[in-house]
């Protein structure tokens, strides 16, 4: 292996390393915020359906950062892998979570113009 190819795959690793571990925290704590202010929503006794979706959207917004960040870091992570196995383990990855990001940010949306168009309907326009 070359010196350059050395030091890359040394600065490379640890980097993938760090931004895992970043997704991981933005992921976890997200998941702990929702679930503490969904526990508080379910117990006040019946959540609007504009809380539920707030959460929702919320939520996704957090999930949709922390896949996009494990994205990244396969793509810094594609930069040292050698063998094709490696390369197809992580081509697969990279696509699992790139599906997830695009339906949850499908959903996201879906979700945010439902709420638009809830908006719309309860303000009455002009005489």
């Amino acid at each position: 292996m070359s010196p350059l190819k050395a030091w890359l795959v040394a600065l490379t690793e640890p980097v993938v390393v760090i931004i895992d571990a970043m997704a991981l925290a933005l992921i976890t704590l997200a998941t702990a915020v929702v679930f503490v202010n969904a526990l508080r929503l379910a117990l006040r006794g019946h959540p609007t359906n504009v809380e539920r979706r707030e959460l929702w959207l919320s939520y996704g917004r957090w999930l949709v950062a922390g896949l996009t960040m494990q994205l990244a870091a396969d793509i810094i992570e594609s930069s040292i892998y050698t063998s094709w196995d490696a390369i197809g383990q992580l081509a697969a990855i990279a696509v699992i979570r790139t599906f997830l990001n695009y339906f949850l940010e499908r959903d996201i949306a879906d979700v945010r113009e439902r709420q638009h168009q809830h908006q719309r309907q309860a303000v009455p326009g002009p005489p």
